[in-house]
């Protein structure tokens, strides 16, 4: 006997049964096709017939339906309704496959609902659990055309985006203020009583406490003080917030120490954590909180942890997931023909802080990224890998954009960081002179593009000094003239709680010095809320920053407690972020933004207040996909005995990629948690679910066309369209 064999015969809960009940008395015609139906192969014939006999009007539906790629066009053109039309044909298409469950392990789930629905009706088998019944209960309310989901309103949006403070909030940086001399504290105690030593950080004899409390405000404002005194067990971080995390909290980072998960959160970022808790301001710290505090299924799966993006798995001499051959290291991953990133063996390969929903936790429990600061410094070794990488990029035909990441692209020192970027220029000018030798159309692409990924503006804005800003911006003015027209900071707000005093400095410094700053944000369970997102776009808007990219949260069961399922992802996108939607007519407007940066603030709020905007939602939704590229194009094609969704995702029709896609075919990804409950994790975070009305029949996606600040600029050559270092 087979485990799906096995599974086929557990017989369903009391719970499940009560569900089931209702599902068929609110669809006798359902009901009856269950009942006369001797297997579930005439279940499926006879539900087939009834859909296409009954619903055959619904010619966009059946349209979508039959389209082998899908667009924005015919997604726009689907009404409620055809959403479920479209889901249960698919779950009947794709019955009976299986599909390895990383969720679970690399256990085999198989979809296969009207199986499991014939069985509990006819048997009282097929262990169906209730979150899959209440799944099915909305499918088919949405097929009647009895659920309904919610209008957008632009004031109801406003009202939602009102529950969330700012850090830029006078009370709430008055709390700030409170917590930063309670941690000051923790720290002139430990320095006093030799617990902690330091050639740099230190008091010399005699100091009164009001000359200590002096130097420990001058070392605040210093970025080295806060990776110094990086908090890093469990009981100094409740030390630190005044010994409020609950036992059960502790335990559970307890335990993650025990399983070799490194734990380092600053104690500038620290300090926007509530410990004592503002009646106006209740729960607005979560999202933060989240991102420090780990989560149950993280420990249980650290050490099974699964790789999500299989295009950075990299061997010498062999081509990645992608086909592309990159030179050996882990210096260079690769994804799409335009661009590459560069992830530097100094510094940068360290961050200002561990995030509990890190998208490389998987190579931090293989021990190749850690918080061993000193052991990143780089060594004379690092210059000669430089060159060869730089031969790498003046090579290429296609490459136009250089994303320099890490860990964090600021984590390197000032003078790496401007060694690095100098030997980028070297390299794009040898490109333009290569170029004028060359005919047209044999002309190779040429560098328009670069990009710093951090976090440090959030997690660390000391860290944004002067020199640093004097590094950038004399970069810039040098690089602009060989041709590369964008340079972009793309960090990671995740709460309008992080856009604090400090962080708004920082912003500004890198407007200042004409870089464009642009956000991804991860669309965790509590950045899911209704109106967070909505918020963080315009509090970021303000102080001059661009949403570049909302993510959903990925790998497997490690991020169950943070993760979002892509059905909000989309109902955001449709519900909520369409409140800052930017009409075409001002997309000349928007494009020139980038040409000047250092008037940002300006550009945005004259666009905002022409266009009547309360934000720009110059962001587009995505998943990176656990094979190449991102994308938000899926369709639910089955559903687990747990209730737990199986998508089928698409390339992003809207962009390059490599040519390997169309031998890769589409991507299928398992969710890590039903809908029913995510919303009662919602409601455990003090949310309303009738709030979320319609989420279950968000079951269809189409990735959104990019907002034209960040289009390449046009070449002014005719370039080649052979594509270089590729192997299929």
């Amino acid at each position: 006997m087979t485990e799906i064999e096995k599974l086929d015969r557990i017989a369903i809960s009391v719970r499940s049964h009560k569900l089931l009940g209702q599902l068929l008395s609110e669809n006798p015609e359902f009901e009856a096709i269950l009942r006369n139906s001797k297997n579930e192969t005439e279940v499926v014939v006879g539900v087939r017939e009834w859909i296409e006999k009954s619903l055959k009007d619904r010619e966009n539906a059946f349209r979508f339906y039959h389209a082998s790629h899908s667009t924005r066009e015919l997604f726009d053109s689907l009404e409620w309704r055809d959403y479920a039309i479209i889901r249960i044909l698919d779950y009947i298409d794709h019955a009976g496959k299986e599909y390895p469950d990383l969720n679970l392990r690399g256990e085999i789930a198989v979809s296969n609902p009207l199986r499991l629905i014939w069985l509990a009706v006819n048997k009282g088998t097929g262990g169906a659990k209730p979150d899959f019944f209440i799944d099915m209960i909305m499918l088919f309310r949405q097929l009647r055309g009895e659920s309904k989901r919610q209008d957008f309103s632009r004031q109801r949006v406003e009202q939602w985006m009102d529950r969330y403070p700012s850090g830029l909030d006078p009370r709430i940086v008055q709390l700030r203020e409170e917590n930063k001399q309670r941690i000051i504290g923790v720290l002139m105690k430990r320095i006093d009583s030799g617990e902690v030593e330091s050639s740099r950080y230190y008091f010399e004899p005699g100091l009164t406490r009001q000359q200590k409390l002096e130097k420990m405000e001058r070392w605040w404002e210093e970025y080295k003080f806060h990776l110094h005194f990086a908090v890093r067990s469990p009981e100094l971080l409740n030390e630190m917030l005044n010994h409020s995390l609950d036992p059960d909290t502790l335990k559970i980072l307890r335990d993650a120490r025990d399983a070799g998960i490194p734990f380092f959160v600053n104690p500038y970022y620290l300090s926007l954590l509530h410990v004592r808790v503002p009646y106006f301001a209740v729960g607005a710290d979560l999202a933060i909180r989240h991102y420090i505090i780990y989560s149950k299924q993280l420990v249980e799966e650290f050490g099974n942890i699964v790789a999500w993006e299989k295009e950075d798995r990299v061997e010498a001499g062999k081509p990645n997931a992608a086909g592309w051959l990159l030179p050996e290291g882990h210096n260079i991953h690769r994804r799409y023909p335009e661009v590459a990133i560069l992830i530097p063996d100094t510094m940068g390969r360290a961050c200002g802080g561990l995030c509990a929903s890190c998208q490389r936790m998987y190579d931090f429990q293989g021990g190749r990224l850690n918080f061993n600061l000193d052991k990143l410094a780089p060594d004379e070794k690092w210059t000669v890998k430089l060159q060869r990488l730089m031969t790498y990029f003046e090579e290429d035909t296609q490459l136009r954009d250089i994303l320099i990441t890490g860990g964090d692209g600021l984590m390197s020192s000032d003078n790496t960081l401007a060694g690095l970027l100098e030997e980028i220029y070297r390299m794009a000018s040898s490109k333009v002179e290569r170029n004028n030798s060359l005919p047209e159309g044999e002309k190779i692409s040429e560098l328009q593009r670069i990009r710093i990924g951090t976090r440090l503006p959030v997690y660390l804005p000391q860290r944004i000094t002067l020199n640093l800003v004097k590094i950038l911006k004399e970069f810039k003015e040098k690089a602009s003239a060989i041709g590369i027209k964008q340079f972009l900071i793309q960090t990671h707000f995740e709460s309008p709680m992080e856009v604090t005093p400090e962080s708004t400095i920082a912003i500004q410094r890198l407007i200042a010095a004409g870089w464009t700053v642009t956000n991804q944000l991860v669309f965790t369970t509590t950045a899911s809320r209704r109106g967070h997102s909505a918020k963080l776009r315009k509090v970021l808007n303000d102080i001059g920053v661009l949403p570049y990219y909302t993510f959903t949260v990925k790998g497997y069961m490690e991020n169950n407690a943070v993760f979002a399922p892509n059905a909000r992802v989309v109902q955001e996108q449709l519900e909520e972020k369409v409140a800052g939607q930017i009409d075409d007519k001002y997309y000349d407007t928007i494009r020139g933004f980038p040409e000047e940066a250092h008037l940002m603030v300006e550009n945005i709020e004259a666009l905002r207040r022409f266009a009547g905007l309360p934000f720009l939602a110059t962001d587009r939704n995505v998943l990176n996909l656990p094979g190449v590229g991102k994308s938000m194009t899926f369709r639910v094609i089955g559903i687990t005995r747990y209730g737990r969704r199986i998508l089928e995702f698409d390339h992003d029709e809207t962009r390059i990629h490599s040519p390997i896609i169309h031998k890769m075919g589409k991507v299928v990804i398992i969710e890590s948690k039903s809908i029913h409950e995510y919303l009662t994790q919602l409601e455990e975070l003090g949310e309303n679910r009738e709030e979320y009305d319609g989420l279950y029949g968000y079951s269809i996606g189409q990735t959104e066309h990019r907002v034209p600040v960040y289009d390449y600029p046009e070449y002014e050559y005719e370039h080649t369209h052979e594509m270089s270092n590729l192997e299929l």
